[in-house]
């Protein structure tokens, strides 16, 4: 990955804020390709993301323990400003260096995952409110490392789900989502 970290995380941050203002009020009970989550628990994971990993890209810690309700208030705003201090934190001097947070891991990884997070999580919120969600290929290209690199932990940990099987013809994003459990074709049908 040869683009800066805060670059990458700008780009899905631009492509995931649409998706995130498209959600209707009356769709935060649907169902999502994340089998554990409702719409409204998935901004809700997806804003914690966004809030905590500013803190780790400044090398302090974040709490991932439990999770605020941040739908309050003019919350699609607030989710806007979010991912630009997110951007912010991460394009500062130093932030992509040396390793952060408890698990002690590079930094580009850590910054990487919540690239992860703003990417599929927008696709996720998109699949279960009828919206078109269409990534970033660079940050898509870079997310595969990443996901080749962390899967089998992730999974060990409860993070991914076991592979979903590409369909042939798969494209990168495809790949990308079956690899973190995902099933490319879901869509509110699958329930």
């Amino acid at each position: 990955m040869t683009a800066k970290i805060s670059d990458l995380l700008a780009v899905a941050a631009a492509h995931a804020e649409p998706v995130v203002r498209g959600v209707d009020d009356g769709q935060l009970g649907a169902r999502t390709p994340c089998a554990d989550y409702a719409v409204r628990d998935l901004l809700n994971h997806l804003f914690h993301v966004v809030v905590g990993f500013q803190s780790l890209a400044a090398g302090k810690e974040a709490d991932f323990s439990t999770t605020p309700d941040y739908l309050k208030g003019n919350w699609r705003d607030r989710f806007t400003a979010e991912t630009a201090l997110l951007v912010t934190a991460w394009a500062a001097p130093g932030a992509d260096e040396g390793t952060k947070g408890s698990m002690n891991l590079p930094a580009r990884t850590v910054g990487s995952m919540a690239l992860l997070d703003l990417t599929v999580h927008a696709w996720d919120l998109a699949r279960a409110t009828g919206q078109d969600f269409t990534p970033d290929e660079e940050g898509v290209r870079a997310l595969g490392e990443l996901v080749t690199q962390m899967g089998p932990t992730a999974r060990q940990m409860n993070v991914f789900a076991d592979p979903y099987p590409a369909a042939e013809g798969a494209t990168p994003f495809e790949e990308l989502l079956a690899s973190t459990g995902r099933r490319p074709s879901w869509g509110p049908a699958h329930l």
